[in-house]
């Protein structure tokens, strides 16, 4: 489809499908492209051109024939038939866009058209007829004794329904749609996911009885083809306490791959390892999904190395992880160390090992380099790059409040107080200064403009967290500044940085405005303090430079 530059103005052309005169966008009008889209291209029995036919007629064909079948005062004459005027269409009456009424048969009419008078405002500014009152209140079927069954549930393909033969008289179904009324209600729901919802309602709950389970492997793909909200839908099976998730996790995945290639017995004990590390155990706690991640990927070159001569981690000895660990350098080597320890310190506790051959191995101290401060151009080109409120308010928030991606997520709305312009992270009130306080404005009217039925309480959404309760992702609040040199990370640090070059090295004061412990609040004094002394001798450097020029 062709481009047109910003600001061009289609002029005024004729139709070549109806010959009629007007604006229009493309290259034919709207009624000739949609009648085209529902018909064959051949040669018209009326006027020989080639364009879309309709029994052999094409559209304009079909207008000049309606216009012969009407009276003076623009009525179909009783009794008149307008295919037994197509033969005897000899002329052709041309007429405007945009002002011919569409005819029963898909054509258009040659005579002018009155525009119907819109139908009375109701209370409350909204048109046209009132709204389909809610469902009735229902609860769950008692349908008194029943046969139970005497073979386990047989699975059932919802994927052979059609959805015109769904049995909207269920008594299931009546009480799915009050308890999907409902959550459509708290959750901000909109028209087309409520009917969305119940349709897809419709289609589980036919056939259902007392006792039956359903389960997700069973209903994800016949909904996700007839493009329904799965999501949704399952949320109102959850409710009813008749549905169970059946599906593998995402982690299940992920270990499968992570663990290829170890030997058998190597295998099984890292399995073992990384589950009470997800799980927890009698002594240990459950970790983050992400620190096990981590944790089992950077034992994996090692495991991968001693597999090729060991089959179980009694097997491997000091000298062995010092050789390994003798080929990493820096950070590489500290983490790997310190996740090796974390195995072999599990496997001593369950009796799988000896001996520790991690143990009086020194992991050594991090040493930090000193952190940089952000080069101007690289802030500009992030800032260029928040074109949209919600972009434009999470980097205010990263680069004036030092806020983490997860904390930013985080918020709700009763963290914003506008009128006394405060606004509180990670329960901390911070003052907002007058660029925040216009972004957060501008996002929250735009909020309401996008969103003006949502129930998420969390103040930043999107298209997917605006129907439920949950937060965003931390991936779509990182998303805009993803590439850049300034990411929002980035950015919080070098504000945390510059507010220790501007008020000085103090761990005290930066502990107190960003709520850092003291670590962090010594790391970043230190580096201030690094720069600053920078700065001094080479300031003092040039001037002595300058004085023994003179």
């Amino acid at each position: 489809m062709a481009r047109f530059p910003k600001g061009y103005v289609k002029p005024t052309s004729s139709c070549p499908g109806c010959l009629a005169w007007g604006d229009f966008r493309g290259r034919l009008c709207h009624t000739c492209y949609m009648f085209g889209r529902g018909h064959d291209a051949a040669e018209c029995a009326g006027c020989r051109r080639v364009q879309p036919l309709k029994w052999d007629y094409c559209r304009l064909c079909w207008c000049q024939a309606r216009l012969g079948a009407k009276t003076v005062d623009g009525q179909l004459a009783e009794g008149a038939d307008v295919r037994e005027r197509l033969a005897a269409v000899r002329h052709q009456q041309l007429f405007f866009v945009g002002i011919a009424a569409a005819a029963g048969d898909g054509a258009s009419d040659a005579h002018y058209r009155r525009r119907p008078t819109p139908p009375a405002r109701r209370k409350g500014g909204r048109r046209g007829p009132p709204r389909k009152p809610p469902p009735a209140p229902a609860w769950r079927p008692d349908l008194g004794w029943r046969q139970p069954p005497l073979f386990e549930q047989i699975p059932r393909h919802f994927g052979r329904l059609d959805p015109a033969d769904a049995d909207l008289a269920s008594p299931w179904l009546a009480w799915a749609k009050y308890l999907a009324h409902r959550l459509a209600e708290s959750r901000g729901w909109g028209r087309n996911i409520r009917f969305a919802v119940n349709r897809g309602l419709a289609i589980v709950l036919t056939g259902h009885v007392e006792g039956d389970v359903i389960w997700h492997t069973e209903i994800f793909s016949p909904l996700r083809a007839l493009d329904l909200p799965v999501g949704h839908i399952i949320t109102v099976l959850e409710e009813m306490g008749i549905f169970e998730d059946d599906s593998e996790p995402s982690f299940e995945h992920w270990l499968v791959g992570r663990l290829e290639g170890l030997a058998p017995g190597i295998r099984s004990e890292a399995e073992r390892w990384t589950r009470v590390l997800r799980d927890g155990g009698p002594r240990s706690l459950p970790r983050r999904e992400g620190t096990v991640w981590l944790s089992l990927n950077q034992v994996r070159p090692a495991l991968l190395e001693w597999s090729n001569r060991y089959d179980h981690l009694r097997e491997v000895t000091r000298d062995g992880v010092l050789a390994h660990v003798k080929t990493l350098h820096g950070h590489q080597r500290r983490d790997q160390l310190v996740a090796l320890r974390s195995l072999f310190t599990w496997a001593k506790r369950q009796g799988l090992i000896f001996r520790n051959p991690t143990s009086r191995i020194k992991v050594g101290q991090n040493e930090y380099a000193v952190l940089q401060p952000l080069l101007p151009e690289h802030v500009e080109r992030s800032v260029a790059t928040a074109l949209t409120p919600a972009a434009r308010l999470v980097l205010a928030l990263a680069a004036v409040h030092a806020a983490r991606v997860a904390q930013i997520a985080a918020l709700v709305l009763d963290d914003v107080d506008l009128g006394n312009r405060r606004l509180t992270i990670a329960g901390r009130a911070r003052p907002l200064d007058d660029l925040t306080l216009k972004l957060l404005t501008d996002w929250l009217d735009h909020r309401r403009r996008r969103w003006p039925s949502t129930a998420n309480l969390h103040l930043l959404i999107n298209n997917q967290t605006a129907n439920t309760t949950g937060r965003a992702s931390n991936h779509w609040i990182s998303a805009p500044m993803r590439g850049q040199d300034a990411t929002l990370e980035r950015l919080r640090v070098d504000r945390q940085l510059d507010e220790a070059l501007t008020h000085g090295p103090d761990p005290l004061h930066l502990a107190e405005v960003f709520g850092l412990d003291e670590k962090t609040a010594m790391r970043y004094a230190d580096s201030a303090r690094a720069l600053l002394e920078q700065a001094a001798e080479s300031g003092f450097s040039r001037d002595t430079r300058q004085g023994g020029n003179e």
